[in-house]
């Protein structure tokens, strides 16, 4: 089976997408809970749910569902994997260069 991305976009869609842009990306509901960022579940629409963001994975406490970006795009578009990657990449925070010292 050919390779469609590579393993380094792979892991900064999972960890570099923030859980505020993710959400109003997609247009999905979600609150703030005595500073803890909830969503709706897209599994089962319980808001049983909290963003840890050492871990930059949500976690449906009802279901026990856990998403990354990418798992929770696939389940809110209910799309493939593929697409799901594509329509991340654009959210990706630009990468910072150094500027060469002089």
């Amino acid at each position: 089976m050919p390779r469609y991305f590579n393993d380094e976009l792979l892991r900064r869609l999972r960890n570099d997408i923030g859980w505020p842009a993710l959400l109003k990306q997609l247009d999905w509901p979600h609150k703030q809970r005595q500073r803890q960022l909830a969503f709706l579940c897209p599994r089962c629409g319980e808001y049983l749910s909290a963003v840890n963001p050492a871990t930059n994975l949500g976690r449906c406490f009802y279901c026990e569902t856990n998403f990354n970006p990418i798992d929770f795009t696939i389940a809110v578009q209910g799309c493939d994997f593929i697409t799901a990657v594509r329509y991340l990449k654009p959210l990706l925070p630009q990468r910072k260069i150094n500027a060469p010292s002089t």
